[in-house]
């Protein structure tokens, strides 16, 4: 790996200046981790108010497949019949064999899971940047990746609460990024072997669990085997293109395994999207006016800056350890690094829009779940963004100086991610209140349906309980029926009538 002789001179200068000296402040102390307990309290109290929630939309339909016919029926339902998702199918009934408590507890154990998974994500790409950081840094920045992700969103109920709608648009992706683990713990021929093997499987999980979750994942894999020259040293560039190719062809295993999956083919007939192809130029054009509209929000929700700060406190106190000679990626080139991971966030974005535009039409600008998969990326593209930031400013930073500007930065940045954290509070309250106000009217519902079923009633009055905006049996004042034959089933009834007003 030919390196520039004077850029690695320099380095080493920069490696002996990051080093605390006697009358400078130790950026090593505890203040991250406190700086940590604010988005980890906002994930916490969020993962409390998961208490409240209760099935709801499809979720009527999934519990009685399951309680009749288990986890295996249900995948298999899911192939043959519903839309081809095998591998959403098993996630799903996973949480629906604990109906109503499979429901309570989805969120903490999607947000636990997401959160050591970005956890060790940070660990393991600072190692590999050879850039040693604070203690409690990895844990802000994944907390704060975590809860901008999950919170910042204009419908929170659907991206969190809704165990439908997260395993398909939530957990993928970040399921899919983790997939970057095994690859970074790799040493030696056996472990890039098992890298590869971890790849390729879980891109045919993917492939399997969410159309736009894989079509982010091929984008960001292309740009990869395009880019590896400007992202990584000569040494590793082969193996990282041929990874991201393993993992491509993974992807694209699942994806045919779905597409050609009776259930997919229902699905498509079902919403009438083999009448219109994803590829003409008026759904390229109406996929377009719905993603530009899609960018205003997200471009306009300001609580995303508590990203960029997260990034510019890691790049701040983040402190080069070892030889340049040792290291997997180049040196760093901010408008290289940002333009590659800006493109890869809108491309992804717009073929997302450009798949889903067929089957929801306009309506895509208001289902906002299926933004999620491309969320992500503008997320993790803002942190880097941030830590781009924070290591320009702490290398070019005068000496004289430097202590008292890195000092006002990193307090402005930590005041920034406090701020969002607040920001992201206040409608989560107010939605924790409203799924509290809805869970005791479901609880109510459900005692009585099930009294009058155990009296041997088979035709019940049912009302809809609303939150997040969520489809209902019965719902725009009992003219959509759907699926209320399922919720009949769940109670072993006949049928069920509308009531406006519960009993």
């Amino acid at each position: 790996m030919a390196l520039d002789v004077s850029r690695s001179n320099e380095h080493r200068q920069r490696t002996s200046d990051d080093d605390p000296k006697p009358g400078r402040p130790d950026w090593r102390g505890g203040w991250a981790v406190a700086l940590a307990m604010l988005p980890l309290g906002l994930l916490t109290l969020a993962s409390w108010y998961g208490r409240h929630v209760r099935p709801s939309a499809d979720e009527w339909c999934f519990l009685p497949h399951v309680r009749d016919h288990g986890i295996t029926g249900l995948v298999d339902k899911f192939y043959f019949t519903d839309n081809g998702r095998v591998g959403n199918g098993l996630l799903v009934g996973l949480y629906a064999k604990f109906p109503v408590a499979g429901h309570q507890w989805f969120g903490l154990v999607s947000g636990a899971l997401m959160l050591v998974l970005l956890w060790a994500l940070t660990v393991r790409l600072l190692r590999r940047a050879q850039l040693e950081v604070p203690r409690g840094v990895p844990l802000l920045v994944a907390a704060m990746v975590a809860a901008v992700f999950l919170f910042a969103t204009p419908n929170t109920y659907k991206t969190f609460y809704w165990p439908a709608a997260s395993v398909s648009h939530t957990v993928a992706p970040v399921l899919a990024l983790a997939a970057a683990i095994p690859l970074l713990v790799a040493h030696g021929r056996r472990g890039r072997n098992l890298a590869l093997v971890a790849v390729v499987g879980a891109g045919a999980f993917m492939g399997t669990l969410s159309e736009e979750a894989s079509v982010v994942a091929l984008v960001v894999l292309g740009g990869v085997v395009l880019f590896a020259q400007v992202i990584f040293v000569p040494g590793v560039r082969r193996f990282a293109r041929i990874w991201s190719l393993a993992g491509m062809a993974g992807v694209a295993l699942g994806t045919l395994i779905l597409v050609t999956s009776p259930g997919s083919r229902n699905r498509r007939t079902r919403y009438d999207a083999e009448s219109v192809s994803m590829l003409a130029p008026e759904s390229l054009r109406g996929a377009l006016r719905g993603y530009l509209e899609i960018l205003g929000t997200v471009f306009t929700t300001w609580q995303y800056l508590g990203a960029i700060a997260a990034g510019v406190l890691l790049g701040l106190v983040a402190r080069r350890v070892g030889e340049r000679e040792a290291a997997v990626l180049l040196p760093a080139r901010p408008p290289v690094l940002i333009a590659l991971g800006a493109a890869a966030f809108l491309v992804s974005g717009y073929l997302c829009t450009v798949i889903t535009y067929p089957v929801f039409g306009a309506r895509v600008v208001t289902t906002e779940r299926t933004w999620n998969d491309y969320l992500l990326v503008y997320v993790l593209v803002l942190v880097g963004a941030g830590a781009l930031l924070g290591r320009w400013l702490r290398a070019r930073t005068a000496e004289a100086r430097g202590d008292t500007v890195r000092r006002t930065a990193l307090a402005g940045a930590a005041l920034v991610c406090a701020v969002t954290v607040a920001g992201l509070a206040l409608p989560l309250m107010d939605l924790g209140r409203q799924m509290e106000t809805r869970a005791q009217r479901w609880d109510r519902q459900d005692a009585f349906l099930r009294e009058g079923a155990a009296r041997g009633e088979t035709v019940l009055p049912y009302t809809p309980t609303r939150v997040g905006r969520m489809l209902e049996p019965f719902g725009d004042q009992g003219r959509k029926k759907w699926p209320v034959q399922c919720v009949a089933d769940y109670y072993h009834l006949d049928r069920l009538t509308y009531a406006e007003r519960m009993p």
